[in-house]
């Protein structure tokens, strides 16, 4: 090779040198070009995700996380969800849940829709969860898509919505009973008071027998006409309208007074232990006291009820945000999980005939309702159940 370089040869090699160099500086601004486009555009997809109101997971075919999003972080704060299962964050078991929809947008290559209730941080969380799946050649695996969105409130509301629409409905037909009860009721009434009377003149003209099966007779069905005006009465105060204008109301002393109607009744049976905790000083809320003595009442008369012959009860009073609360616990049986959702349903009951018709807590929820305020029950089989009513202050 010869080491004699001529001039035109080294003007060759520095153009070269200069085309290679604005042929690379070219590339490079196309390069910063892309790099910007794509840094907007995962900003534009960063800002998307993050306006994701729901829990979105990406995992893999064995249902273990590989990413998240936010909202995860608050559902689950504290804690790396990379690499788990998440059947292990959201149920606490080492198996996946049979109504998991991943399975079926896997195996159906669709998208799949399911909802389940979860219990995280002690409670009871309903989530709709919709399953994508991700099928991409590039990857040895395919992915799933999950979003979940939490839906507890909205559901609670609408069970609120539908309930108040029943016992409006319900309402109405109680009244329409009882007053058509109330007519033939009070004629039966009245006809066996008279047969009471005309048999003092037959005492000595019939059979003393006869004489007696008449009189228990006539005392029966006066007697069954008497309970059946307690319960018309019960039907017309479940569906009356409660009047609008409330006056400023005591909670302390509507429980103070209701209990005090109670005092026979408990001290005939000394094995109750009755607590009473009324925080002081308490606001005010507006409303009927007439129609809060009745909550108050028929809350107890289940906790007596609930009891039996020995256990304790406590009313409790307390203020919780804007709202005065009232709680009425008792150490009884407690409720079946599959009765706490029919306790409000008008003529729902669990008690033996003649003791009860199922119209007490349809009432407290009615009135509560109508004082916009909110009842709720909490029960564990066999170790008793609690009421909670809350008034707006306001």
């Amino acid at each position: 090779m010869s080491t004699n370089t001529s001039l035109t040869d080294l003007m060759g090699i520095e153009h070269n040198k200069l085309n290679f160099f604005q042929e690379l500086q070219k590339n490079i601004e196309e390069l910063t070009t892309i790099n910007l486009q794509s840094e907007d555009q995962r900003r534009e997809i960063a800002a998307i995700l993050d306006g994701v109101t729901d829990v979105m997971m990406v995992l893999s075919e064995k249902l273990e996380i590989i990413s998240v999003n936010h909202v995860f972080e608050e559902l689950f704060p504290g804690v790396n969800p990379i690499g788990k299962t998440c059947y292990s964050l959201f149920r606490n078991v080492e198996r996946a849940c049979p109504e998991c929809p991943a399975f079926r947008a896997l195996s159906t290559n669709s998208v799949c829709k399911e909802t389940a209730i979860f219990r995280i941080d002690g409670r009871n969380l309903q989530f709709d969860m919709v399953a994508s799946p991700l099928k991409n050649p590039d990857l040895t695996e395919n992915r799933i898509l999950i979003f979940k969105r939490d839906v507890t409130l909205e559901k609670e509301y609408q069970a609120k919505f539908y309930q108040a629409e029943k016992m409006a409905t319900i309402g109405v037909l109680a009244a329409g009973v009882a007053h058509e009860i109330n007519n033939p009721m009070a004629a039966v009434a009245g006809f066996a008071e008279g047969i009471q009377r005309r048999l003092a003149r037959l005492d000595e003209s019939v059979p003393e027998d006869l004489a007696d099966d008449l009189h228990d007779y006539t005392d029966t069905i006066l007697k069954e006409c008497l309970r059946c005006q307690e319960i018309v009465k019960t039907l017309l105060s479940f569906s009356r309208p409660i009047a609008a204008d409330f006056l400023p109301v005591d909670i302390n002393q509507v429980a103070k007074d209701t209990l005090r109607l109670l005092d026979h009744q408990l001290k005939k049976n000394n094995s109750i232990k009755l607590t009473t905790e009324l925080i002081t000083p308490i606001q005010h809320v507006h409303g009927d006291e007439a129609q809060l003595k009745q909550v108050i009442l028929n809350l107890m008369t289940n906790a007596v009820d609930a009891v039996g012959d020995s256990g304790e009860i406590k009313v409790q009073t307390f203020i919780e945000g804007d709202n005065v609360g009232l709680r009425v616990f008792d150490s009884g049986c407690g409720i079946p999980p599959e009765n706490i959702d029919l306790l409000f349903e008008p003529f729902f009951t669990t008690k033996s005939v003649g003791h009860g018709i199922g119209i007490g807590l349809s009432t407290c929820y009615n009135i509560v309702s109508d004082h916009n305020g909110e009842i709720v029950v909490d029960s564990n089989p066999g170790k008793g159940s609690c009421f909670t009513v809350l008034l707006p202050i306001k």
